[in-house]
């Protein structure tokens, strides 16, 4: 056993060129996570392109919000329970199963009369793309050799950028040449096609538990869905006398979900003392909570901000957002083939390039020029891009074996937790800071100071995360497959 973990660190030192990754054995199992992360990635941008043909067809303008919200919901949720899914079944049945879900809410929204029916088939298609993109980094962890997992990561992540630009077009599409019923039809015949690709593949060797098949733990799935459901519940529509009150529910309904989750032994759904800072683990987790809370402002706010203080349209302050998934696509392909000595390094400039960025759109955003907004928009991303991968290699590496498949999905569910209660916060403090009553240019650039300075604050727990996630070097490593 010595010498395998020999060996494997030997090769984790190597540069890894594109040539021999997408040349190995692995560059299948490479297109299936791909498509798992495009269905969940560019459904989203579809369906926010389709929403006004939708609502002009079958109604229910007042529920949109909930379209996203129910999604978002789902993938949480689902994310959360993707580890011990996998340590209990494998990965072959429960991402099929995902794919399913997935593709039965898209039908069952393609034939929605109503509204409430077709948010039914939206929450299934969070469920469903909450499991495979959590399920699609637990293969990247499990499947890959540790070499090869920043190369497949910056892989994921250029899909994830093409989505963000591809996604909106393809909506387009089919709003203007055929129907956006066609649209939802369209991604459940990947969704199917994706499970009969996954079960006709032979079974990854994956780590199983048998403790963990004592019971499904569904009370606490509950609590955490009833916890999401009260914080986007407050962030559909911000004021005081609602948002507060549902939010400050939601997060005593989390902690407790935390505190059973941490007593649940072998079946627990996230890591063991989810964001303790002294464990690998938990201050990786805790990073990517606290800068999805301080880096959401720019998406959820950014374009109306924009738009209202510098006069751009629409359109064109949602693609200097954009700009932020270019950068995270860029970087992540330009630093994928490092070895692992420089984990430690790229984390660090990463996450700090991250923190610039928020102090650069606390100047940028109110101030101008649009192109300084631009530039900023493009680190943000860049440095996530710079980071991201890395943390997942390096805190794979210091896991211990019976927590790498839960380290690996809580990646992508506590990122989108962290942009559930970021999004939920920043709207109490846009509100508060009077953006409902803003009339000129002026009163917006004050909105978005106050907006992006109450990031700050969780952009230096972050940093101070990161810096206890470093502190630990890492030793031997599990055997990987080669």
């Amino acid at each position: 056993m010595a010498s395998t973990d020999t060996g494997e660190e030997k090769d984790a030192e190597t540069f890894v060129s594109w040539r021999e990754f997408l040349g190995s054995p692995h560059a299948a199992s490479l297109a299936l996570v791909c498509l798992a992360v495009w269905l969940h990635a560019a459904d989203s941008l579809i369906v926010a392109t389709m929403l006004a043909s939708i609502v002009a067809e079958i109604g229910g303008a007042a529920l949109v919000g909930w379209s996203v919200s129910l999604y978002e919901i789902g993938s949480i949720v689902a994310g959360a329970a993707s580890g011990l899914l996998t340590l209990r079944f494998g990965l072959r049945a429960p991402m099929s199963m995902a794919a399913v879900l997935f593709g039965v809410g898209c039908l069952l929204s393609a034939v929605s009369p109503t509204m409430p029916l077709l948010l039914a088939g939206r929450a299934l298609q969070g469920v469903g793309g909450g499991g495979l993109v959590s399920m699609g980094f637990v293969a990247v962890g499990m499947v890959f050799p540790r070499r090869y997992i920043a190369r497949a990561m910056a892989a994921v992540s250029t899909l994830w950028g093409v989505s963000a630009f591809a996604g909106p077009l393809v909506g387009g599409f089919f709003v203007e040449y055929a129907s956006w019923r066609w649209g939802f039809a369209f991604f459940a015949c990947q969704a199917f096609a994706l499970a009969i690709w996954i079960v006709l593949r032979s079974e990854a060797k994956v780590s199983r538990s048998t403790a963990a098949a004592a019971g499904f733990p569904v009370r606490r799935l509950s609590l955490l869905c009833l916890a999401v459901v009260l914080v986007a519940f407050g962030g559909v529509e911000v004021s005081i006398l609602r948002t507060v009150p549902s939010v400050a529910a939601g997060l005593v309904c989390l902690a407790a979900f935390l505190w059973l989750d941490g007593r649940a032994g072998d079946t627990r759904l996230l890591p063991q003392r989810t964001f303790d800072p002294r464990r690998p683990a938990g201050a990786a987790l805790l990073v990517i909570v606290s800068m999805s809370i301080a880096t959401i402002a720019i998406t959820a706010f950014g374009p109306l901000l924009v738009a209202a203080i510098h006069g751009v349209s629409a359109l064109t302050a949602g693609y200097i957002v954009a700009c932020s998934s270019i950068g995270w696509t860029v970087m992540a392909v330009l630093v994928s083939g490092l070895p692992e000595r420089f984990d430690r390094l790229m984390i660090a400039l990463g996450m700090t390039v991250v923190a610039l960025s928020i102090l650069g759109f606390l100047h940028a955003v109110p101030s101008g020029p649009v192109w300084l907004i631009v530039v900023f928009s493009g680190m943000e991303g860049a440095g996530f891009g710079m980071a991201w991968t890395f943390m997942l290699r390096r805190t794979m590496a210091l896991a211990g074996a019976d927590e790498v498949q839960r380290v690996s999905g809580a990646f992508p569910t506590i990122q989108r937790l962290g942009y559930a209660l970021g999004a939920a916060y920043v709207g109490i403090v846009a509100n508060a800071s009077g953006m409902l009553s803003m009339e000129t240019a002026a009163d917006a650039a004050k909105v978005a100071r106050w907006v992006f300075a109450s990031c700050i604050p969780f952009a230096v727990i972050g940093l101070i995360a990161m810096s206890a996630m470093l502190r630990e070097r890492t030793g031997k490593s599990r055997p990987q497959p080669k």
